[in-house]
């Protein structure tokens, strides 16, 4: 779906025509890439990749068939890497020759630092370093380009609510100083870990599950606009929050 500025109701723009996997249908879509003439979609549950064109297309076309994709995202040479949660790794994909790398984890779920349990959401920096949400290890992790072991950048201490702990983390976004943005969905609300920081800090949410204006239900995706505003999908919510954030 596709909501403008200010709209009371949004567009389709891919699928529509209810679950299936036909070149018209999606199946429980979960992640998308706005790219510059495409949207390239997680369709999951068809257990496929597809590019769907922004305008005027009705077809889409399978880029990745027969993988279990979670969440993706596109580095600045237009690789794909997709958290292959199942496998517990994440992998880079060279669409045009049909390659691909893994780049965090090692096949088997595990708590050290060259493993991942679960991993969801992942952020791909302009060094082509990966940060994943290590989501059952209630962990983020940052893989340096080419590394066998990761990094913890956030949690990693065990499930909790202090403000050393996460508990199932997922959308994760990462700045130009290294600082991570973490949603920590069974806490319903949004941290910010400063670079090397063995602590965060709660940024919107913290206030226990509800449907309040200052609080989250199982929030689980975040993304920012080019003015530094904040926008966090409140799943069990069914909604959109938008937060503009104050300079500090």
């Amino acid at each position: 779906m596709k909501w403008t500025s200010d709209a009371t109701s949004g567009q389709v723009v891919a699928g529509g025509h209810g679950e299936g996997s036909q070149s018209d249908q999606l199946n429980n879509p979960t992640d998308v890439i706005v790219d510059t003439d495409s949207l390239i979609i997680c369709d999951y549950d068809n257990r496929r990749v597809v590019r769907w064109p922004r305008r005027g297309g009705t077809n889409a076309e399978i880029l990745i068939s027969n993988i279990d994709c979670s969440r993706m995202t596109m580095d600045d040479q237009r690789f794909l890497y997709i958290s292959h949660h199942k496998k517990h790794v994440v992998r880079q994909w060279q669409v045009k020759e049909n390659r691909w790398t893994d780049v965090a984890g090692d096949n088997k779920q595990g708590i050290h630092l060259d493993q991942l349990n679960w991993p969801t959401y992942i952020f791909v920096d302009r060094d082509h370093s990966v940060y994943v949400s290590d989501t059952n290890n209630d962990r983020v992790m940052k893989w340096i380009e080419g590394a066998k072991v990761g990094i913890v950048v956030a949690g990693g201490r065990g499930k909790g609510n202090d403000l050393t702990r996460l508990n199932g983390p997922r959308g994760v976004v990462v700045d130009q100083l290294g600082t991570v943005y973490v949603v920590d969905e069974e806490n319903h609300r949004i941290m910010r870990w400063l670079k090397g920081a063995t602590n965060g800090s709660v940024l919107v949410g913290g206030n226990g599950e509800g449907k309040q204006a200052n609080q989250l239900h199982y929030p689980n995706g975040l993304s920012f606009d080019r003015h530094g505003n904040l926008y966090v999908a409140d799943c069990f919510n069914h909604r959109v929050q938008k937060f503009e954030l104050l300079s500090s």
